[in-house]
């Protein structure tokens, strides 16, 4: 049984891409508030966990709960009645997602990137979105890149909006799939400064990255993936630092090296 204050847990997750199992009975429970950090080779199934979670995959086998929320092959469910396509919406408003692709609108300034979602799906007043989307813009020094484009900026600049975009709505869970791998490694230290220091701020969140030495500063549990499954988990010390698998220590003693 998972602990009382379990926010996030996977049970006998099936997920396949036609013939391709990529997720094959993944078993995972994350505690409230705590931070997961997701290693593995490419292909292991990380990145697309966590778009199960966020229902940007349907999964084909076993459940995911989410607080209150129920994901099973048949859609959501909350305390029994199916949600809909609004209710979904709503569902992923509570879940900020920060992907390696930025994902920003290319046609939108950074404030209208911002405030797409609070004033579209939420309903919140134009005025509001904005001072809000300021206040946060001004925590990763970007306040004058409010009315810029996407285009114009770096690729660091461009997940920090991103970033911004997916904490307007103060979500209690964060999703992290490689944000930095897309990035200069110049670039990548500003953008996990900001992951670290307000995008997870007592959240529930899950990194899927490379980055070893960040994974051990900011996770209080570290899940080695391979194959669509689980290979080894636990303790960041212990995964990373005396990994009991073969395979664990294989891949990183690659990494750094």
């Amino acid at each position: 049984m998972p602990p009382p204050d379990s926010v996030i847990r996977l049970d006998k997750v099936h997920k396949r891409f036609g013939p391709l199992e990529v997720l094959r009975g993944v078993d995972l429970v994350v505690p409230g508030s705590s931070t997961v950090a997701i290693i593995g080779p490419s292909g292991s199934g990380k990145s697309t966990l966590v778009r199960c979670i966020n229902y940007l995959e349907r999964i084909q086998g076993g459940s995911i709960s989410v607080g209150a929320v129920t994901i099973t092959p048949q859609g959501l469910a909350r305390e029994g009645r199916r949600l809909s396509g609004r209710d979904i919406a709503r569902y992923r408003t509570g879940i900020g997602m920060v992907s390696q692709s930025f994902n920003l609108f290319p046609h939108l300034t950074v404030m209208g990137n911002i405030i797409e979602a609070p004033t579209g799906v939420l309903g919140w007043s134009r005025r509001d979105a904005i001072d809000k989307a300021m206040a946060l813009l001004r925590k990763v020094n970007l306040e004058d890149k409010a009315n810029a484009y996407p285009a114009t900026l770096s690729g660091g600049q461009q997940q920090r909006v991103a970033i911004v975009r997916s904490l307007m709505m103060d979500p209690k869970i964060m999703l992290f799939d490689e944000p930095t791998s897309a990035l200069d490694p110049e670039l990548t230290g500003e953008v996990l400064r900001v992951i670290r220091d307000l995008a997870i701020g007592g959240r529930t969140a899950i990194i899927v990255t490379h980055e070893l030495r960040f994974a051990r500063e900011v996770s209080s549990h570290v899940v080695f993936m391979e194959g669509g499954g689980i290979v080894e988990e636990g303790p960041p010390g212990q995964v990373l630092g005396d990994p009991r698998e073969p395979r664990t220590r294989m891949f990183i003693a690659g990494i750094f090296n």
